[in-house]
């Protein structure tokens, strides 16, 4: 499983920006191999955040060559004041199953799960 975090900080969000973002949002919703999303934000640095869960890293690359985040990408400038991307392999997600997750019913790797039984 693979993650996509994607960090931002807003510059101007306008109604075009917003059509853009909910094309893109459905659209990764729609991709084969989609597990989920998490959307932060934290208010003292202005910065927002959304993690999107992948079964595969052909899924995330199906969003990633999407023609609506190509459009977003080369406007990018326009509406973000800044970003940050990280893609990363997901290797164990545990908890006590007291909030939703996406990735709530995932098995551990044996390995990690010996560092999670401790």
């Amino acid at each position: 499983m693979y993650t996509s975090t994607f960090t931002f900080a807003q510059r101007e969000f306008n109604d075009e920006f917003r059509a853009l973002d909910d094309v893109i949002a459905r659209a990764a919703r729609s991709i084969p191999g989609y597990l989920g999303e998490e959307n932060w934000e934290k208010p003292s640095s202005g910065l927002m955040c959304t993690v999107y869960y992948w079964d595969t890293m052909a899924s995330l690359q199906a969003l990633m060559t999407h023609p609506a985040h190509i459009a977003a990408k080369q406007r990018q400038q326009q509406w973000l004041a800044g970003y940050q991307v990280v893609i990363a392999e997901v290797v164990g997600s545990y908890g006590d199953g007291g909030i939703a997750h996406p990735l709530g019913g995932m098995t551990l790797h044996p390995s990690v799960q010996a560092e999670a039984d401790r």
